[in-house]
Parts: structure tokens; sequence; C-alpha cells
């Protein structure tokens, strides 16, 4: 194929992207319109007395919830579910636009303009800026290019983590646990502390059950010393299990990065596969309450047998 018709053949795909662009802008443009206006009639005096009542604060778990509702429509691969739950998560943006909008912070309108401007501002490889497009030659280059363009936007902003008293302001305390420490983890390892590689935190991870195990035995030393005492301050023996615990979970979503694994869709993942095989253990057992008159070794069979059934599935 010659320079030529690579180039022709480039211009009908933008072409013929632009033409799905528009047609899918086109069709969505109507029913967003009516959810916006169905939002404020919600919100209205002659609206629902629940929605009325709602504040940024009582609405935030709700959007928590469905976006994991999100997550577990994808990983069912359930498609019917997803388009259901991306429509409940939608819901809570224009909830949240028009609450602002009633205080006279800003509306959908704005949000929208401002998505539109950060999406268009941060992908200078598919807009030109000056005419010229930034380099896009793998993945990589455009997170850089990603990246120097947030920092430029919280030095325009004043949020800048020079001005921060600390870069990892930049990372909310509110998100999952497991989620955070990814976040930390990544954000220290962007100025070298971080391990070398996977092996290290392996020894870390050791090195971090041994610590657990030392404070494990501390504690039971302790409670066998003292049973009639009451220990639950900060400084008791179960703190600093409670601590070591932490550690090892910590050390743990940091090998997940390493090896770039997602931890929280890991854990997820198996969740989802534990909750299968209890199901199968109940099952098998004739229910849950079957299973609490089962010795320990009786659970083990069932358990071994679950394991065994997905395998045969998989």
């Amino acid at each position: 194929m010659s320079d030529g018709q690579g180039a022709q053949l480039q211009q009908a795909e933008r072409t013929r992207a632009s033409g799905v662009e528009a047609n899918s802008a086109t069709r969505a443009a109507k029913p967003l319109a009516e959810a916006i206006s169905i939002m404020a009639r919600l919100r209205g005096p002659d609206g629902c007395p629940w929605d009325r009542e709602q504040s940024f604060d009582s609405i935030k778990r709700h959007t928590l919830e469905e976006t994991y509702e999100v997550f577990d429509a994808i990983e069912r691969r359930a498609w019917p579910d997803l388009k259901d739950e991306l429509g409940d998560l939608l819901l809570q943006v224009l909830f949240y636009a028009q609450m602002a909008d009633e205080a006279g912070y800003f509306d959908i309108a704005d949000v929208a303009a401002n998505l539109n401007a950060k999406l268009i501002r941060r992908h200078p490889h598919v807009f030109p800026v000056d005419g010229r497009l930034a380099d896009a030659s793998d993945s990589d280059a455009v997170l850089r290019n990603w990246e120097q363009i947030k920092r430029k936007e919280k030095e325009v902003n004043g949020t800048d983590e020079v001005t921060a008293s600390s870069a990892l302001e930049a990372i909310p305390r509110s998100m999952p646990a497991v989620m955070e420490a990814g976040k930390l983890g990544s954000k220290a390892a962007k100025v070298g502390f971080d391990w070398p590689n996977a092996e290290g935190l392996f020894e870390k991870l050791q090195e971090e059950i041994g610590e657990l195990k030392a404070e494990i035995a501390k504690r039971d030393l302790a409670e066998k010393a003292a049973e009639d005492s009451t220990q639950n301050g900060n400084d008791s023996p179960q703190s600093f299990v409670e601590e070591e615990i932490g550690d090892v979970l910590f050390t743990a979503v940091n090998l997940a990065r390493h090896l770039k694994v997602d931890a929280e869709s890991a854990l997820r993942k198996t969740n989802a596969k534990f909750r299968k095989r209890f199901r199968s253990m109940e099952e098998n057992a004739g229910g849950f309450d079957a299973l609490g008159r089962l010795a320990p070794d009786q659970l083990e069979a069932l358990w071994s047998r679950a394991k065994q059934e997905g395998e045969e599935k998989a």
C-alpha cells in the first residue's frame, strides 16, 4: 500500500468516525435534555418529597453504591445491567448538578462544558494545539502528556503540589482503602520512593508478616498476664496487631501495583469466588444452619468439593 493510499484510508476512517459521533450525539441530545428536565421537576415544589430533602452529603453514599454496581455489571459481563447501572450513575451527576444549580454554584451545562474543555486540553495528540499534534507514539507518551497538562492546570488554579502541605493531599481519604493505598504508593513512586522490583516487595511482605506474628504473640502474653483487665486504648496490644495487619495489607496492595494488577479488582474477584464456593457448601450441606452443625474437617471437605466443582466448570 502506498503512502497516498494509507492517507486516504485514514481520512475515510476519520470521516466514518465523525459520522458515528454526530449520530450518537444527535440521538443522545433529546433524552439527556429530558433527563435534566425530569431531575429539575423532581426537585421542584410539586416534585418528590424525598428528592427535595436530599443534600450533597446525603447523596454521597448512593454515588459510591452505584459506582460499585457498575463495576459488578462489568465483571459479570451483564451488558443490559450495565446500561441500567450507567443510567443510575448518570442520575447521580444530574442530582448533584441540579442541587448546585439551585444553590447558584453551577449547572449541568457548566459541568459538560468543563468536561469538554478538559478532554480537548488533555488530548493534544488528537486535538491540535497551535496547529500541531503532540507526540502519541504509544500509551506511555499519552500518559506523560496527561500528567504534564494536569500539573499545569493545578498551577493555574493554585492547587499545585508545591503549594500544598503534601502531594498526597490530592488523593482523597474518602476512597476505598485498597484503592487509596494503591494511589499513595503510585504517587510516592513518581519521586523514586518505591521498591525497585516486585522481589523486594515479597521480602517486605514476609517482614511485615513476621512483625504481625510478633505482635500477636505479645498480645496473647499480655492477655494471659492480665485476663481481668480491659485494654481498649490506642496503645493496647490489639491496636498494635491492627497496625501490623494494615502494614501487611498496604504492602500487598503495592505488590499488586508492581505486578500491574488492580488490587481492588483482584479482591473483588476473590470475593466473588468465595461467595460462589460458600454457596456451593450451603447447597451440599443443606443450608447455612446445617453448616453450623458440622465439624471443621467436614467443612474443609465441603470447601474442597466446592473448589473442585468450580475448577471442573471453568
